[in-house]
């Protein structure tokens, strides 16, 4: 109740004290006090604010000049490589011809999914396991 009173007591005071900074006599005052360019402070934001646009401007033109061109070489180079390694596998004997070492797929204990002789990451192109045929 006591904030509330405080609050319509302190209206009529607060609306005198904004219509006479509506007043254009002060208000141009005002506006010449903090629009002045002969301020330092003013004259160095204002240079802060070039500096931050130039710089923007550079790494715009930096992203898009330099890191896509780079993406796009980077993406050609790893698809030649990709092609070239599997062009490589294509030459080699099948997987079933190739010598199984026994230190590859050593085996403890059956994995709890599938057939629980293929990891989790099994791939049937690449891997290759015959419990059989170990050296």
């Amino acid at each position: 109740m006591v904030f509330q009173r405080q609050i319509v007591r302190a209206t009529p005071r607060l609306t005198a004290q904004l219509r006479a900074a509506n007043n254009p006599v002060f208000r141009s005052a005002l506006q010449r006090r903090f629009a002045s360019t002969e301020n330092a402070f003013v004259k160095e934001r204002q240079a802060v604010k070039e500096h931050a646009a130039a710089t923007t401007e550079l790494w715009r033109k930096i992203s898009i000049y330099g890191v896509v061109p780079a993406l796009i070489l980077a993406g050609v180079n790893a698809y030649n490589l990709w092609n070239q390694h599997w062009e490589h596998w294509s030459h080699m004997p099948p997987l079933e011809e190739r010598v199984e070492y026994p230190y590859q797929n050593i085996r403890t204990k059956n994995f709890p999914w599938g057939d629980g002789d293929k990891t989790l990451f099994w791939n049937d192109s690449v891997n290759y396991h015959n419990k059989d045929k170990t050296t």
